[in-house]
């Protein structure tokens, strides 16, 4: 009887925590959390840290949301980001920058047209979000191919290869449920879509990471290559690590944020809160976090002293876009400033999706020193020709219209 109740003792704290951490989804992805925990490897010389913002950007979210709204969701962004990435710098003088992730579903050429005169002054680029639900890959092809061609050609956005004159794009998926990675099959329904945004020109995903949801990846805190299995869901649950001198491998490159246990911010006093690098309102971007974002410590393997901070949100939504456009993330911006450029120990660098891209492929090539060199190592950002040619055409209208 009294081994028994020792049993007891020991056995139901644990069956409780295990009923947590799987009703978190947290037993799929907590061993690679404590491996990649107990593997870091030594660095020489200062940590260069690259900090990119991508924002899960729809401006019709909600229910019945109106015209007006919408604007208004828009209108703001493009009136005070200015104003709070202006006052802004990392180590190379360039301002914070916004990867805009716009639903090729909602697509309104009034709002893209406002977000690319914003992007065209330094703030940030315009990449590929998509929600889908029930789909093949035949539409799923026909959908990003056309969304790719309106975006690139009606609004300069999307970068171009270097060597090829390819157009190129970044990707986040909707609901998180990337290759049709939902346990229920809902929000996707394309197992071999890490095939079709291979073919259509997408050079990386930034979905990840996704917890506590179920799509979620085993493999977490990376940058690699997943290939896919057409034949099956969620291919890119593992994969192979970008390295230095490496070559590609697979269908796509995973470009994954930052996946931790928070235990400074402790539910009901003991159980660490995931942080998976979501800023809103409800969990505003603090020092605390951000120290975990720089210690989950995603890089290249082989170049442990390039580490790359990839945070998301949704930006449209009002309740948040006080802490967006507001104080929180001006003191953020700060700190990071603070902590993480003294120019000895660390090199802060604001970055986009391309040129997270660009950075990663640099390192792959085994190039080193200053990361911020290659921003635009194999994709460049053609919008300012984009913009040349639009005052170009529109000067010309007018001076038509001065003759008539």
């Amino acid at each position: 009887m009294i081994y028994l109740s020792i049993v007891c003792l020991f056995a139901i704290p644990l069956l409780g925590l295990y009923l947590v951490l799987k009703r978190k989804n947290m037993t799929h992805w907590l061993p690679g959390y404590i491996r990649h925990k107990i593997s870091r490897p030594a660095v020489s010389g200062p940590r260069h840290i690259m900090f990119c913002f991508v924002d899960h950007y729809e401006p019709q979210w909600g229910k019945d949301v109106t015209l007006e709204q919408e604007r208004a969701r828009v209108d703001r962004w493009c009136a005070e980001y200015p104003k709070l990435a202006a006052r802004h710098v990392d180590a190379d003088g360039v301002h914070p920058q916004h990867t805009f992730f716009y639903p090729e579903e909602e697509y309104r050429k009034e709002h893209l047209d406002k977000l690319s005169r914003l992007c065209n002054k330094g703030y940030g680029e315009i990449e590929v979000h998509l929600h889908h639900d029930n789909d093949n890959s035949t539409h799923l092809t026909q959908t990003l191919t056309g969304f790719v061609r309106t975006l690139h050609e009606n609004h300069g956005a999307l970068p171009v290869c270097k060597e090829t004159g390819e157009v190129k794009y970044g990707f986040i998926h909707g609901n998180w449920s990337l290759d049709n990675s939902r346990a229920d099959g809902r929000w996707c329904g394309v197992n071999d879509e890490l095939l079709v945004l291979k073919n259509t020109g997408c050079y990386a995903d930034f979905t990840l990471p996704s917890a506590p949801s179920d799509t979620q990846t085993r493999k977490i805190n990376s940058i690699y290559y997943a290939t896919d299995n057409p034949d099956a869901p969620k291919s890119h649950d593992t994969g192979t690590d970008v390295c230095v001198n490496g070559e590609p491998e697979g269908d796509l490159m995973i470009v994954q944020g930052p996946l931790a246990l928070n235990w400074k911010d402790r539910k009901y006093g003991f159980l660490p809160r995931i942080e998976a690098g979501d800023i809103r309102s409800a969990m505003p971007p603090t020092e605390d976090r951000a120290d975990l974002w720089v210690k989950a410590n995603i890089h290249v393997k082989g170049r442990p002293e390039w580490i790359f901070v990839k945070v998301h949100t949704h930006g449209t939504q009002e309740q948040d876009m006080d802490t967006l456009l507001g104080d929180p993330m001006d003191r953020m911006f700060s700190y990071l400033e603070t902590r993480y450029n003294d120019g000895e120990q660390h090199m802060l660098h604001y970055v986009n999706s391309r040129e997270v891209y660009n950075i990663i492929k640099a390192a792959e090539a085994g190039m080193d020193g200053n990361p911020g060199s290659y921003r635009n190592f194999i994709l460049e950002n053609q919008a300012a020709n984009f913009i040349d040619r639009d005052e170009s055409s529109y000067r010309q209208c007018a001076s038509s219209e001065e003759r008539l």
